[in-house]
């Protein structure tokens, strides 16, 4: 689960942008502004996945403080002032967009990329700051495109195969700059464990791991829903405008 869980629950009031918001003890600050309708930059943060806090685009700022805080792990307190738009808060939200549109290529494979709105939304354009090695595309799989250009680590992929399917198939490796989203023990992720269920495909934020075929790409007619567990990923044609499926993400 997103929020935190605390053994007791308790009614709050704090302020969030001069704004009176009421929430829980057990509610986040980035959830709570989700709820209200106030946004803060967040792409590490998914709904329904354990929070992380790694990617430091959710900093806010409270009152008394002296280091920013992640809103999407920090609970409000009665009475707290949180500030999400200060001078403060959005200089680093902007940096941390910056530096990580600096380490993706230039290569697009999706129309959705939250990593791409953020940055719209905050006015980042181009960062000044120097790219990484990109990893070659890995397109081994039949049904999911492996493309770690678009990566920014932020683990949603890995949080999504290992604790809401329980597959384990993706991991973490290394550190630091050498860090890399890897498959199994670093295989191919058509040769990996992965039993292509699309969990990781709904989660990621970039497009780094998307439908094979560019189908991420493909301007959409309209969205339905589904029960499907697999419709998350795979197309019947290469057209929406068909009337066959071609991209489907879960709502679940």
């Amino acid at each position: 689960m997103s929020s935190l869980n605390n053994d007791s629950v308790s009614p709050i009031s704090f302020t969030l942008d001069g704004e009176t918001v009421r929430g829980s003890s057990n509610e986040t600050i980035l959830e709570a502004a989700i709820r209200t309708g106030i946004e803060i930059p967040h792409l590490c943060y998914s709904s329904g996945l354990r929070t992380d806090g790694n990617c430091r685009a959710c900093v806010v700022e409270i009152e008394g403080e002296r280091v920013l805080a992640p809103s999407c792990c920090r609970t409000p307190a009665e009475g707290m002032k949180v500030f999400t738009q200060s001078e403060r808060a959005r200089h680093s939200q902007s940096l941390v967009l910056e530096l990580l549109r600096g380490e993706v290529g230039d290569a697009i494979h999706t129309r959705e990329s939250e990593l791409d709105r953020w940055c719209e939304k905050l006015d980042v354009s181009v960062s000044r700051f120097g790219g990484r090695q990109q990893p070659a595309a890995d397109a081994s799989h039949p049904a999911i495109a492996v493309n770690l250009e678009s990566c920014i680590q932020c683990t949603r992929c890995l949080r999504a195969c290992r604790e809401e399917q329980v597959n384990d198939v993706i991991g973490l490796a290394h550190r630091g700059a050498r860090a890399e989203i890897v498959f199994d023990v670093a295989d191919p992720m058509g040769a990996s464990s992965c039993v292509g269920c699309g969990e990781c495909v709904q989660a990621c934020p970039t497009g780094a791991l998307m439908p094979a075929g560019d189908v991420a790409l493909e301007v959409m007619d309209r969205k339905v829903d589904s029960v499907c567990p697999y419709c998350c990923l795979l197309y019947t044609s290469p057209s929406p405008r068909d009337g066959l499926l071609s991209r489907m993400p879960s709502s679940a």
